[in-house]
């Protein structure tokens, strides 16, 4: 099997480079490497996912897979008198968060190296952000989902982008079989927006 960015330790040679985007109003400037998901520039979910997320200005987030950070690092400028934890299996992906955070002057985040939602359990959240590692498996994907479950408090919202050809409409089904409601609050492209409430 090849790699790709769902792995501890990428392998694959360095091609550092910097993309800039404009998210929710505001101009970031991201590090990006080979060996990390959309690193030649902020993949549409994930903009997608951006600038539809709401939660309250104090939330406790924690974004599940981060990459090199535009979805949390966004849900921080979002969350500006809360606290972001991003996470993701991929040791390259975290140095690059750490760093994109720097960059664009965010220090309410927190951001680790993590399997899955390992590091985190038995904290509690209010939101959890997740565009899923679909290359890892329908498995692991649905593991995600009850691990966001598990650490969400009653009334929080997981929120997820996935596309309709890569299996939206399974992870709906699961969404359903472990939240009280669960909405599609946005389709665009052939991705959707979901927000499962606790």
């Amino acid at each position: 099997m090849s790699e790709h960015y769902y792995t501890e330790k990428p392998t694959t040679g360095h091609d550092l480079g910097q993309v800039e985007e404009k998210l929710r109003g505001r101009t970031y400037t991201f590090a990006t490497d080979a060996g990390v998901f959309s690193k030649k520039g902020v993949d549409y979910g994930s903009k997608l996912m951006i600038e539809t997320m709401e939660f309250q200005a104090d939330a406790r987030v924690l974004d599940v897979g981060c990459g090199y950070g535009p979805i949390g690092l966004a849900a921080a400028a979002l969350a500006d008198q809360g606290q972001v934890t991003m996470i993701d299996i991929n040791e390259r992906a975290i140095e690059l968060a750490k760093r994109n955070a720097q960059r664009n002057s965010i220090r309410n985040v927190r951001i680790m190296q993590s399997d899955l939602l390992a590091e985190v359990a038995g904290e509690s959240f209010d939101i959890v952000l997740t565009n899923p590692p679909i290359r890892a498996g329908k498995e692991t994907v649905h593991r995600i989902f009850e691990q966001a479950h598990a650490v969400l408090m009653v009334g929080g919202a997981l929120w997820v982008v996935i596309q309709k050809k890569q299996g939206a409409p399974s992870a709906l089904t699961k969404l359903e079989s472990l939240f009280s409601s669960v909405e599609e609050v946005e389709r665009d492209r052939g991705y959707w927006i979901l927000k499962a409430t606790k």
